[in-house]
């Protein structure tokens, strides 16, 4: 009897490690048994896989056929082929997710609401063309996205793939910048915007997110944090040659519009827009690169390691 005992209580607590040991690998429906992240750094948002519907070849119209926006709405500009796209966030914000494409190329355009990114990709890799989807996870408060071809998920700010069977491939980064709807109607009048009309029933013109964009809170435990600056202070990242350095926006409030720089030996020019507000890399051969524009937090979770521009810093030669 005692013996009975002994083995039944040593099954049930095999049972339950196992259980639990399940539950950690599995979050979601994906199986993270080969995450090339700590498991338990991935944290569920609240809304299950695909709570959060992605969109795919949605609507695009002309400028002047889009019912308007505030003109001080901002927009997730993306420009492909010689067309400028336009992404309003009053959209993105309940889709995070577009998939589309342009002349045969296939284009990933993502937004995490969280961290302020707005950030586009190529969506082949390897020769195969991904979609993608809304995993309902995150990781340092930022969007995990999943292939469904493969199920593998997908941070967004490092643009890598960290768990499934595409774990540690790299997806293509598409330079974008942010733009508010007047400037939108000025600057590109034949850009194509994306549309209200995406099927599904939502109010575009309501945030769910509150005064999240202003506030000090930051719902999700992030691997770094520093509090030099408001953790949703704008910044705009960059990292080359394993080298990480971002430029927040107060420091770039205080000197000229255009400053010189350099990343990991790469001079650059910062072009910095204080009515948007938003920011531009540009590179030495005087073309866009794929910086991230993001809040504070959301960029040093993922560079703890960054250099950091001040205004006083100087224009190096």
């Amino acid at each position: 009897m005692i013996i009975s005992r002994v083995f039944f209580c040593t099954l049930v607590a095999g049972l339950l490690a196992y259980a639990l040991n399940a539950a950690a690998i599995s979050k979601n429906g994906f199986d993270l048994s080969n995450a090339t992240i700590p498991a338990q750094s991935i944290l569920s948002g609240g809304p299950p896989r695909d709570g959060i519907p992605a969109l795919t070849d949605p609507a695009f119209r002309p400028t002047d056929d889009v019912q308007p926006w505030p003109d001080d709405h901002l927009l997730i500009r993306l420009r492909v082929n010689g067309t400028n796209y336009g992404f309003p966030r009053g959209i993105m914000n309940w889709h995070e997710i577009v998939n589309f494409t342009d002349g045969g190329q296939s284009i990933l355009l993502t937004y995490c609401p969280l961290c302020g990114t707005g950030m586009a990709f190529n969506r082949k890799v390897d020769g195969r063309t991904l979609s993608f989807g809304v995993s309902g996870l995150l990781h340092n408060s930022d969007l995990l996205m999943y292939d469904r071809e493969t199920e593998s998920l997908w941070s967004q700010i490092p643009g890598r793939a960290v768990s499934g069977p595409m774990a540690g491939e790299a997806l293509e980064r598409l330079p974008t910048d942010y733009v508010s709807w007047a400037q939108w109607r000025s600057r590109y009048p034949d850009g194509q915007v994306l549309t209200r009309q995406t099927g599904h029933r939502r109010d575009y013109s309501q945030s769910p997110y509150g005064n999240y964009e202003t506030s000090r809170t930051v719902y999700f435990p992030t691997s770094a944090e520093s509090r030099q600056y408001h953790p949703k202070t704008w910044v705009v990242g960059l990292t080359h040659n394993g080298e990480s350095r971002v430029w927040p926006f107060p420091e770039l409030a205080e000197g000229p519009k255009e400053i010189r720089d350099k990343v990991g030996g790469m001079t650059v020019r910062i072009v910095f827009d204080a009515e948007t507000p938003s920011a531009q890399v540009i590179g030495p051969d005087g073309e866009p690169l794929p910086a991230t524009q993001a809040y504070w937090f959301a960029w040093y979770a993922f560079h703890p390691e960054t250099t950091i521009h001040t205004h006083d810093s100087g224009n190096p030669e």
